[in-house]
């Protein structure tokens, strides 16, 4: 099914140029209509243009009448302009049908749309990381991205971590099996949220973190060593946010290098310590975050959650 997609440049400057141009011909092959944004290859210090810049595309992106506006790539950028974005152009546009798409940078102003309209957006690939890489594209990816534009995506499912044996003496580990994901249970109509953590922390205490309450909070990120995942993590438990959620679900955390001064400390452990302190269940193992398969997430839509076992599913299709 063609549609019309516009590609846009609303944080950092795009340095290759070639997944770029591999992106924009992979979308046409695929029958799609591409409309480029007149500043999508702008380049200002780090960023896709000035502020002016990146904030016109954002605009022209609402306005252009497009059924998909797909970043081209995330970095950097979006909180600086957060306070100067037409939301309701945006907002309008959603109304309209359009699907605002991205990842990474792309969290700052999905949660400030949830939070200033409640519009739906959309947590999936970039133009240049999801469609324009050197091999073929991830077909789960793209199976995911044909489903949404075509109307068809109803729900996302994984399997969990399978969880490491532990001694069943050590009361932490205990706690942690016991207060985990393994047992069955399910949350129905709570909104999903989040994405990159490091970018949704940095908008604590502004006008553009969404007050999510008995929602489900997806989270991911990229070169983060466990030790900072865990510091952003408890900054959001101190501040009540993830004690307000009915799942806490975490993607993939990529791209870190454990050091020996760790002695044993890794993201696991995180994940242990997490559910120690939360009576709310912590998932694992979402395919979604800085890798080559991922999903795509409807961030504020209302959404059904079941686990069986290891076994989880995301449903926001249907009831």
């Amino acid at each position: 099914m063609k549609k019309h997609i516009y590609i846009y440049s609303p944080s950092g400057a795009v340095r290759d140029k070639a997944a770029f141009k591999r992106g924009v011909s992979r979308l046409e092959k695929l029958g799609h209509e591409v409309e480029i944004d007149e500043a999508a290859l702008a380049s200002h210090l780090r960023f896709a243009g000035d502020d002016d810049t990146r904030l016109a595309a954002i605009h022209r992106a609402a306005a252009s009448g497009a059924d998909v506006a797909l970043i081209s790539r995330g970095g950097y950028g979006l909180t600086r302009i957060l306070d100067r974005i037409q939301y309701k152009k945006v907002a309008k546009a959603v109304d309209k049908g359009m699907l605002f798409v991205g990842i990474s940078d792309f969290t700052a102003f999905q949660n400030a749309v949830l939070a200033r309209t409640g519009a739906v957006t959309w947590a999936g690939p970039a133009l240049c990381e999801g469609f324009g890489v050197a091999d073929t594209p991830d077909d789960i990816m793209e199976a995911c991205f044909d489903d949404l534009i075509s109307g068809q995506g109803e729900g996302a499912g994984w399997r969990q971590h399978r969880e490491p044996a532990r001694n069943a003496t050590n009361s932490v580990a205990v706690s942690a099996r016991e207060t985990g994901a393994s047992a069955d249970f399910g949350v129905k109509n709570a909104v999903i949220w989040g994405g990159n953590l490091s970018v949704l922390v940095s908008l604590m205490g502004t006008p553009y973190f969404p007050d999510v309450k008995g929602g489900i909070l997806f989270l991911e990120d990229v070169a983060e060593h466990p030790y900072r995942i865990e510091r952003m993590m408890t900054q959001l438990l101190q501040a009540g946010v993830l004690g307000r959620q009915k799942a806490i679900v975490l993607g993939q955390f990529t791209d870190y290098k454990l050091v020996p001064h760790d002695r044993g400390y890794k993201l696991q452990s995180v994940v242990d310590w997490l559910r120690l302190k939360l009576k709310t269940p912590v998932l694992t193992n979402l395919p979604y975050g800085h890798v080559a398969t991922k999903v795509i997430l409807p961030v504020g839509a209302k959404t059904n959650l079941w686990v069986e076992g290891r076994d989880a599913m995301l449903f926001w299709g249907h009831a």
